[in-house]
């Protein structure tokens, strides 16, 4: 892997799009310390501390929220729009039929409407932060902030997730690796060693951290296997004769992935859970009691300290697992690919047949990998419910998408390295 690494290193074009990424990803960091006028970083320093919420949202962020920049929402404006498409792109006709029938112009529309919804999701996260931070006492941000300079803040906090998008679009085009996912990489990675700092320096129990460590490494082999298993079916393909020469004949496999969906149900599952307590926080200043007390309540429920969180973290999960993976294994229809290109799959008849039999085997290797995403998603809960150790439990939810995005990113260097017949990294 070492050698792979320094041919990749070598190479003049692949070399440039690595100082790509890492430069985009730099200027990231660098807005991400901007902060927002009005606001006092002291007292948002000590609102952080100890609080729950505010520090699983920060650390999404990559630190964005605590020093309350000007992308301090990051990308998750974008990943809710996203979620919302979809579940609607199938039930609403126009969509759909752009979807399925407007080749790659209707892909682009989709995705351009996708950036339009961006926007009033990102004013109702930042409304909902800005509420959220201004109901403490004392309150990080100005009491005598008029309503021209909350709009202010919700206009610059709405462009920067915008700027960050267009970080994203040139990563994914001219970089290596989805820029959205890479984006969402180094926020977590960001927020990592302020984590292990204050666990290290902070009077934590020095074996709870090795026993946190341990089981964050754990996680990392245990997702690494997952995420490369796969079901191998296999697909023999009919002699066909044209002219003087033959075709076909050969026999190959389908290989079906035990966790399809990869790590975007992760994603959509953590960024849906933000919603409720987001609205639940702006409702709670409201003054119509009982209203306040519900929303009260749903602030508490969806804590990440909070059981409730994780139960339904967990149901999001499978869900989401489920709801990507057919979609995405709709779109490729492949019993009708097969079937038109002569191929077939021993024992089963083509057509219909070969559809019920891919999805049989679809259903249960979705149920194996939704499963596994839900537990790991909710053993960094256990583990800082064990061993007290918050704080890098904390970090460790971030290794599920860390991991994800960085075997994702390898495997387009090999591809790239495969392509000038280098060895490669996997």
């Amino acid at each position: 892997m070492i050698q792979a690494v320094l041919a990749a290193l070598q190479l003049p074009e692949l070399r440039a799009k690595i100082g790509f990424t890492l430069g985009l990803l730099l200027v990231f960091r660098v807005v991400a310390h901007i902060p927002l006028p009005d606001v006092d970083l002291e007292l948002l320093r000590q609102r952080f501390e100890g609080d729950q919420l505010l520090g699983f949202i920060n650390l999404l962020s990559g630190g964005a929220l605590e020093n309350f920049s000007v992308v301090a929402l990051g990308v998750y404006p974008y990943i809710t729009a996203m979620i919302i498409m979809q579940i609607v792109v199938p039930i609403i006709p126009p969509l759909k039929a752009l979807s399925q029938d407007g080749g790659e112009a209707g892909r682009k529309k989709i995705s351009q409407i996708t950036r339009m919804a961006t926007i009033p999701f990102a004013v109702l996260q930042g409304l909902g932060q800005i509420q959220l931070l201004r109901q403490s006492s004392p309150s990080p941000i100005d009491p005598n902030l008029s309503v021209l300079g909350l709009i202010s803040m919700l206009i610059i906090m709405t462009g920067g997730t915008m700027f960050l998008l267009w970080i994203g679009e040139l990563i994914t085009e001219k970089g290596i690796g989805n820029g959205v996912s890479i984006i969402i990489l180094g926020g977590i990675v960001a927020g990592v060693p302020r984590a292990l700092g204050q666990s290290l320096f902070g009077g934590e129990d020095l074996m709870s951290i090795v026993s946190v460590a341990a089981i964050g490494i754990s996680m990392v082999a245990a997702i690494v296997f997952v995420q490369e298993a796969q079901r191998r079916i296999p697909v023999s393909y009919a002699k066909r004769v044209r002219g003087n020469r033959m075709y076909g004949g050969q026999s190959t496999n389908i290989p079906l992935k035990i966790n399809s969906a990869g790590m975007i149900p992760l994603i959509f599952a953590f960024s849906f859970m933000l919603i409720p307590s987001t609205v639940a926080s702006y409702l709670q200043v409201t003054d119509v009691g009982w209203v306040s007390r519900i929303a009260g309540t749903f602030v508490d429920w969806f804590s990440p300290a909070n059981f409730v969180y994780w139960l339904f973290t967990f149901v999001l999960v499978v869900a989401f697992t489920y709801f990507y993976t057919l979609v995405m294994f709709s779109q490729q229809n492949l019993p009708e690919n097969l079937q038109k290109n002569g191929g077939f799959i021993p024992g089963i008849r083509p057509g219909k047949p070969t559809a019920e039999y891919l999805g049989r085997v679809m259903n249960r290797l979705t149920l194996v990998g939704g499963l596994f995403l839900g537990v790991m998603a909710v053993v960094p809960f256990v583990a800082g419910s064990a061993t007290g150790v918050t704080t890098i439990a904390l970090s460790s939810t971030g290794l599920l998408i860390v991991v994800g995005v960085v075997l994702d990113t390898m495997k387009q260097l090999e591809a790239q390295l495969m392509m000038r017949e280098y060895d490669s990294f996997l």
